[in-house]
């Protein structure tokens, strides 16, 4: 990300999130607040819609043409979002069930609603936010135009993931390393460098106690290929760099278990795109997909 600007992801995953939630049936992620942090500007130049007046292209090995290639793209996009939304919240409420988790730590938070939307699990949970300077400051300015009230048990904790220390930053909040955790990583893993991600891993390893979870995404070494035959993840790769947030890094799956089991992390679920599809996207009428080389997992502190 550019310095000083916020992250235009973080923007374009609220406006799917509410367009969601505004629009589809069934409805997989109902986020009802996501709207109240979009303008009236950005909703209508962003557009989604924009799709529906585009052929469908049912296979992305043949999204040849700019025009099918947008198509399966937005619809990926779209897809990937809403079902990570569902997935880290079934999670974490698998977690609290079972688990006395008291502190939610969500890192790479963007314009994440859950502490406005949930004001059961606040009773429950402490939750810190974390994410860089700008976008951070970005999504506070949002919330006092939008009037809204922030719960006394929420925290913001600024953080570049690219230049600064998890631990560090955690260390000198309210986080309590002596309080299981559970941590969610939505959206950040593609756009670091190998080494900053996996310090982050390690910070995790470090800060929580034993039982502690950490649910994150991240892409298949594959999609980065530079002889990968499909030209709508040339298109990702092109909008994203033009739009200062480039994607730099993916991981082979049985590597990543092997990396994280030497800083203390056990995977205990990693689902492939044909997973998530199945588990979150059957029966909804958008024609969303999960992305080809999507993994959405699960890892516990040993």
């Amino acid at each position: 990300m550019e310095e000083g600007l916020f992250s235009k992801t973080a923007l374009i995953t609220a406006y799917i999130r509410a367009y969601h939630a505004a629009h589809d049936t069934p409805k997989i992620f109902d986020d009802f607040m996501a709207h109240r942090l979009v303008t009236a500007e950005e909703w209508r130049s962003l557009g989604l819609d924009v799709p529906e007046s585009i052929p469908e292209a049912e296979d992305p090995a043949v999204c040849r043409g700019r025009p099918a290639a947008l198509t399966w793209w937005i619809k990926v996009i779209a897809g990937s979002i809403i079902a990570r939304a569902r997935y880290i919240e079934d999670a974490l409420d698998q977690a609290v069930r079972q688990k006395k988790i008291e502190q939610y730590v969500i890192l790479g938070a963007g314009l994440d609603t859950f502490a406005l939307r949930r004001p059961e699990m606040l009773e429950r949970l402490r939750v810190f936010e974390i994410d860089h300077p700008a976008t951070q400051a970005f999504k506070r300015r949002r919330l006092a135009e939008a009037n809204i009230e922030l719960p006394g048990n929420l925290r913001f904790i600024p953080l570049d993931f690219a230049a600064e220390s998890l631990s560090e930053a955690l260390k000198g909040s309210h986080y309590d390393p002596g309080t299981p955790a559970f941590f969610s990583w939505p959206g950040v893993t593609f756009y670091l460098k190998r080494k900053d991600v996996m310090a982050v891993f390690g910070d995790v390893a470090d800060l929580a106690q034993k039982g502690s979870r950490i649910v994150f995404d991240y892409l298949d070494e594959g999609f980065f290929a530079p002889d990968n035959p499909h030209y709508s993840v040339q298109l990702v790769l092109e909008n994203v760099r033009l739009a200062g947030e480039p994607m730099l890094t993916g991981f082979a799956p049985p590597k990543l278990a092997a990396e994280l089991a030497q800083l203390g992390l056990i995977i205990r679920e990693d689902l492939c795109a044909a997973q998530v599809e199945t588990n979150f996207l059957m029966g909804q009428t958008r024609g969303y997909h999960a992305g080809l080389y999507t993994h959405f997992a699960q890892a516990e502190v040993e």
